[in-house]
């Protein structure tokens, strides 16, 4: 009880409360918000006079050299157990051994199945599998299990006016935010999401949400924490986002070697493939477009794949090459787990 006790105060301490009313920032967004989306004075006051600040959010978006370096805590037996995991797994093992874990998989079926009304009815409208709008959904938020516990409102308004790189990003996502929580009638001081304002099933940030987000159940509100609309909302972002109905996602590859450094890799880096001499799929791959050359790093070897236009499509959702492929690598094993 006592070690509760005082993980309780010293969150507490960490947690300032701070009245934003007189930040010269502050009060020029509030008029903006007056004029082009009619909230009251009063309500603005109330909402920007008790913010709770959101240290551990602002640590992310700070410099690290400004950061005050912070004590190593962890004992001899814990280092040595990280040290001893780098070397067993490389970068692409330690980083896709959570994500696309067998329970994700499972989880992933039985979101499928749970929902295969609403999944048959967005493939169809938006042409996007259900399977790969399953994995995005059980990367980001676990199927809806983790879904942040942040308060959105005081973790925009830490962003968008404690001095960090994005604050002009984050001014523009709390304007979004406070218009979202008018047009679709909540408490903005009620929400939680991530670490970065991001909300619901599909993370979305308030201004993806105007963007894509979809009212898919038609009951007159978007509401990304329910899996009807968070389902549409990604098959949404895909299809905007230049998605193309029944076109391959990746294949793996091979090459002569166990390092590849040949090529630029990376999905920012596409080729005919004419151009990749030596590089072949190992299954058959009727593909006649160009291709990204996407390299995991493991123990022992580079696994190389090649990347077609809808891989990058997935990495407009997260840009990073292992995350597309382990959404990929999910919905592979979901796809085959749907089967049996």
């Amino acid at each position: 009880m006592k070690k509760v006790l005082l993980l309780w105060f010293l969150l507490a301490l960490c947690i300032e409360a701070k009245d934003y009313t007189k930040h010269p920032q502050t009060i020029a967004l509030m008029k903006t918000l007056q004029k082009k989306y009619y909230f009251s004075a009063t309500e603005l006051h109330t909402l920007f006079s008790n913010v709770k600040v959101q240290k551990s959010a602002l640590r992310a978006f700070t410099p690290r050299h400004k950061q005050k370096k912070r004590k190593d805590t962890r004992t001899p037996a814990q280092i040595e157990k990280s040290k001893m995991l780098q070397k067993k797994y490389g970068s692409w093992g330690r980083y896709s051994r959570h994500v696309v874990s067998s329970k994700r998989v499972s989880q992933g079926i039985a979101f499928v199945k749970k929902h295969a009304t609403t999944f048959d009815n967005v493939e169809k409208e938006y042409g996007v599998p259900k399977e790969y709008i399953a994995a995005i959904i059980g990367i980001e938020s676990a199927f809806g299990k983790n879904v942040g516990k942040y308060p959105v409102f005081d973790t925009l308004v830490t962003l968008a006016f404690e001095k960090n790189r994005r604050n002009r990003f984050f001014q523009k996502e709390l304007m979004k935010f406070l218009h979202l929580s008018k047009t679709e009638k909540f408490n903005p001081k009620n929400v939680k999401g991530s670490y970065a304002g991001a909300i619901g099933l599909v993370q979305f940030m308030p201004s993806n949400y105007n963007a894509y987000g979809v009212d898919f159940n038609k009951d007159g509100r978007i509401t990304l924490q329910r899996a009807d609309d968070a389902i549409a909302s990604v098959a949404n972002y895909f299809k905007k986002n230049g998605w193309r109905k029944g076109e391959p996602v990746a294949t793996r590859v091979k090459y002569e070697g166990t390092r590849f450094n040949k090529h630029k890799t990376g999905y920012k880096h596409s080729y005919h493939r004419q151009q990749l001499k030596g590089i072949s799929p190992r299954e058959k791959w009727d593909y006649p477009n160009k291709v990204r050359l996407i390299k995991l790093n493991k123990k022992k070897y580079d696994e190389l794949w090649y990347g077609a236009k809808n891989f990058f499509v997935i990495t407009r959702y997260n840009h990073s090459s292992y995350y597309a492929m382990a959404v990929h690598q999910l919905a592979i094993k979901i796809k085959a787990g749907l089967k049996q």
